[in-house]
């Protein structure tokens, strides 16, 4: 797929992601945006950005996708395997820079780990 030229809904989108420093989810997309894109465009527009390596998504808890802007990633390399924190609390969602090593499985190949660690954030745990 591909972001073959920026569009109104390219732009909005990101400008969602420049706005903010951790994870969003797609409620929460669907809801700050559902005035000026209908939802299966904000969804069409995730999954060309995922496909670009300019956002990477994750299952937070209760089945919501969040999303995350890459950092360094690549079309034909998306590296953003990393561990996410979700506030029990507030809700709030952040990609951790953390090395996890996945054990080896035998006769197996892991092409891809999700790792959700819940808790309290800094501001609710104080």
């Amino acid at each position: 797929m591909g972001i073959t030229r920026k569009t109104k809904s390219v732009d909005l989108l990101l400008q969602e992601f420049d706005k903010e420093s951790g994870a969003i989810s797609t409620t929460t997309l669907i809801d700050r945006l559902s005035a000026e894109i209908n939802k299966t465009t904000i969804y069409r527009v995730l999954d060309k950005l995922e496909d670009d390596a300019i956002v990477h998504s994750f299952m937070g808890s209760k089945g919501v996708k969040w999303y995350a802007k890459c950092q360094g990633c690549a079309k034909h390399d998306h590296h953003d395997v990393h561990p996410h924190f979700q506030c029990s609390n507030c809700g709030k969602m952040e990609c951790l820079s953390i090395e996890v090593s996945i054990p080896k499985i035998e006769d197996r190949e892991v092409l891809s780990s999700r790792i959700l660690i819940q808790g309290k954030c800094v501001e609710c745990s104080s």
